[in-house]
C-alpha cells in the first residue's frame, strides 16, 4: 500500500516572522579590484570599520568576511604589475536602497572609496578600489 504524504500547513503568522529573518540575513558580496602598479612591494588591507552606505538613509552595512585580503592590522602583498582581487561580504542593505557608497571608514589617510555604486537585483558587485 502506498503511502501517502500530507502537505503541513504552516500558520500565516509564522512564514510572515520567518520572512522577516530571510530580509535580515541577505548578505552583499563585493568583488574589489586593486589596479595593478608599476611599484615593487605595494601592501594592501582591509579594515574591520569598512562599510557600505545607503545614499538615502543613515545605514551602514557593515563588513562580515574578507576572502583574500588580511584584516587591519595585517597587510597582504599585491603582486607586481597585476590587479589584485579580493572579496568582502557585507551585511545586508535595505530593500528600499538604490545605490550606495563603498567606504573604509579609517583614522588615518588612505581609505578606500567608491562613491554611488547601483544596486542591482543579486547584490554581488565588482567594484575598482581608490583612495579617497
Amino acid at each position: 500500500m502506498e503511502e501517502v504524504v500530507v502537505k503541513p500547513i504552516i500558520a500565516k503568522e509564522l512564514l510572515e516572522s520567518l520572512q522577516t529573518k530571510i530580509e535580515e540575513e541577505k548578505q552583499v558580496i563585493v568583488h574589489c579590484c586593486f589596479p595593478a602598479s608599476p611599484f615593487l612591494g605595494n601592501l594592501i588591507r582591509i579594515w574591520n570599520t569598512t562599510y557600505l552606505l545607503d545614499n538615502h538613509s543613515s545605514h551602514k552595512s557593515k563588513l562580515i568576511h574578507a576572502e583574500n585580503i588580511t584584516i587591519y592590522p595585517n597587510w597582504t602583498v599585491v603582486p607586481f604589475m597585476k590587479d589584485f582581487w579580493f572579496t568582502l561580504v557585507f551585511s545586508g542593505l535595505p530593500k528600499d536602497c538604490t545605490s550606495f557608497d563603498f567606504k573604509e571608514v579609517i583614522p588615518e589617510e588612505g581609505g578606500f572609496f567608491v562613491n554611488s555604486i547601483k544596486r542591482n537585483g543579486s547584490d554581488i558587485y565588482r567594484i575598482k578600489i581608490s583612495e579617497e
